[in-house]
């Protein structure tokens, strides 16, 4: 079983990198009137590669939310860019793989993307699309925040496959 997974996971990683992809988003986010990310369409290459991993719409699973702070109570992200860690495993993807995206903090909550992720046995970065989520407002920021962060109340968050970004 554990042979299966790791077989798709290196037919996933070979064929995203026959095609060029980076790995990360290409190209410029619009940003809406409250400095919060506009939509965005999931690359081709990724929509294939999570496909591979049988990584499917809807799918979660629980991530810390900075890999730098780690269980921290309360924690402060920053904008830009994140590395996260996976806490379960998602599709073929085993826990705990790092996740790799950008933070936008301009908005009244914080707006997480993923677009890459890194398995932990050191294999190349798998192109992906995917959001960070918690339930009732529990990625709003805090009023504390100051221009450029965001204080969430909670260092975990839930991890969502999407096919595009709204």
């Amino acid at each position: 079983m554990a042979s299966n997974k790791l077989a798709l996971l290196v037919c996933a990683v070979l064929l995203v990198m026959s095609s060029g992809c980076p790995g990360t988003a290409t190209g410029r986010v619009s940003l809406r009137a409250d400095g919060s990310p506009g939509p965005e369409k999931c690359p081709a290459e990724s929509l294939k590669a999570m496909n591979y991993l049988r990584m499917f719409v809807g799918e979660s699973a629980w991530v810390q939310l900075d890999a730098n702070q780690s269980r921290a109570y309360p924690i402060t992200l920053y904008e830009g860019n994140i590395e996260s860690i996976l806490e379960e495993n998602l599709g073929l993807l085993e826990a705990p793989a790092r996740l790799y995206g950008r933070v936008w903090t301009s908005g009244p909550q914080a707006v997480i993307r993923y677009y890459a992720a890194q398995p932990m046995d050191g294999g190349e970065q798998v192109p992906i699309c995917a959001v960070a989520r918690l339930g009732m407002g529990q990625l709003r920021k805090h009023p504390e925040s100051k221009p450029g962060t965001a204080i969430l109340g909670s260092p975990r968050a839930g991890v969502y496959i999407v096919n595009e970004f709204r």
